[in-house]
């Protein structure tokens, strides 16, 4: 049972009641108090609020913990409750999301229905149905074909934004809206810049709703939500995850955000090489120092496999992160940037690890003109990223033809120590076959 305390302000201006009077309701109430828990119209906040007017789609575009789930599968329950009629499209990433999500998530439509309103699911068939007669059905954007064909009067669609097949799925649900004479979508999705959501944002008929985590936090742990700011905030992952906006490319970038989730990769493949690129900090102390494992697989095809860049060490610091990295990949080579500090970088390394098998390079033009033809092997899909690495996406995204910077931090160290590593991998002089390595 909620406590006073959890309930947002509107509420209690709603029901009047200071402490004394919430706690004699609810001594006087608890047989009623279940469907009071349930009525969504009372808790919800403003922005969860279906919008005014006549809109053919309403997109939330929101942080990661805003309630969307919540917000999505409420809307449906009440459009079930009140249609038996109705024919609905649960639409998600996949057919594991849709059901792990929309249906049978915490949020999802069979935890939030009151007593004598659940919903039937029957898994084989991808079907829910109400008591009244509502259906709705399954989907997964990932088979866009299968929205062909059926019929619908609403539907709802979840983390649009990482669709597969976006703009086909989109269109192949739409096109399914043709029954009744209101049809009616909502769309629930933390934003990335893809040409879908810019898509939306763009067309007639569609109300947006921003929102943040911090929005919700009142129905979040509060360990989880410092936990989340501290690691993010203030960062570009942090801004489009949890503050709920909408990214844009920079202008002119070598790399986009799109190149980043193609790039996408969980793991990676036997690898015949692997080299540690270094950008060492200007000075002594304070700045990063970028550090990026890469390998190359047996596939002919560059990996990123670690970002172990760190901020605030001293040259032994920093250089005993590299021989750790080192170690832990059983790296062939080290690839450092010599233009600061040169023959001091090698021996501050060998310093750590005398045994360590370090190359020096210098470099001759900017950092843009460097990355380039690194960004033109992305382009290709040459090269993965065997894992999610945030900051380093961010500094790759910030990186602009003409040698512009506009990602975090006041250099791209991360990027640059990247360029390195691949630059040795791909580009090279004499790179050599691929040979299968056993890590």
């Amino acid at each position: 049972m909620p406590r006073k305390a959890d309930a947002p302000d509107h509420v209690l201006k709603i029901a009047g009641m200071d402490d004394d009077t919430w706690e004699v309701w609810n001594a006087k109430n608890r047989k009623g108090y279940d469907a009071l828990a349930r009525h969504w119209p009372f808790w919800r906040r403003a922005d969860q609020t279906p919008p005014d007017g006549d809109w053919r789609c309403w997109l939330l575009l929101a942080g990661r913990g805003f309630g969307k789930t919540r917000t999505g599968a409420e809307w449906v329950r009440a459009m079930a409750e009140g249609d038996g009629d109705l024919r609905i499209a649960l639409v998600g990433a996949t057919m594991a999301e849709t059901r792990a999500i929309m249906v049978e998530g915490e949020s999802g439509l069979l935890a939030i229905a009151p007593d004598g309103m659940r919903p039937d699911f029957e898994p084989s068939l991808r079907r829910l149905t109400w008591p009244n007669g509502a259906v709705a059905t399954l989907y997964s954007a990932a088979e866009p074909e299968g929205l062909r064909g059926p019929e619908h009067h609403i539907a709802w669609a979840d983390e649009c934004a990482k669709w597969e097949h976006g703009a086909r799925a989109w269109d192949n649900m739409a096109l399914s809206l043709r029954l009744g004479s209101a049809p009616r979508i909502v769309a629930t999705t933390t934003p990335r810049p893809v040409p879908l959501v810019r898509r939306l944002m763009g067309e007639a008929g569609i109300v947006v709703t921003r929102g943040r985590m911090a929005d919700n936090a009142l129905n979040l742990a509060a360990p989880y939500v410092a936990a989340m700011h501290g690691i993010y905030g203030g960062t570009r992952i942090g801004r489009q995850e949890l503050d709920g906006e909408l990214i844009e490319d920079v202008e002119g970038a070598l790399w986009t955000r799109a190149m980043m989730s193609a790039a996408f990769s969980a793991t990676a493949p036997a690898l015949c090489r692997v080299v540690i690129g270094v950008d060492p900090p200007a000075g002594s102390t304070g700045d990063a120092c970028g550090i990026v494992v890469a390998g190359l697989g047996e596939d002919g095809r560059g990996y990123v496999l670690a970002d172990a860049s760190v901020s605030g060490c001293s040259p032994d610091g920093w250089a005993r992160a590299v021989a750790q990295a080192a170690a832990g990949w059983r790296a062939d080579r080290i690839i450092a940037e010599a233009n600061n500090g040169g023959q001091m970088v090698e021996s501050v390394l060998r310093g750590a690890d005398a045994a360590l098998p370090v190359r020096l390079v210098h470099a001759a033009r900017g950092k843009v003109a460097r990355a380039e033809p690194v960004a033109a092997l992305y382009e290709r899909g040459r090269v993965f990223h065997a894992g999610r690495f945030p900051t380093l996406e961010d500094e790759l995204c910030g990186l602009a033809a003409g040698g512009a910077y506009h990602g975090p931090g006041r250099s791209p160290d991360r990027a640059d120590a990247l360029v390195w590593a691949l630059t040795e991998l791909m580009l090279g002089e004499g790179v050599a076959a691929p040979r299968v390595r056993l890590l």
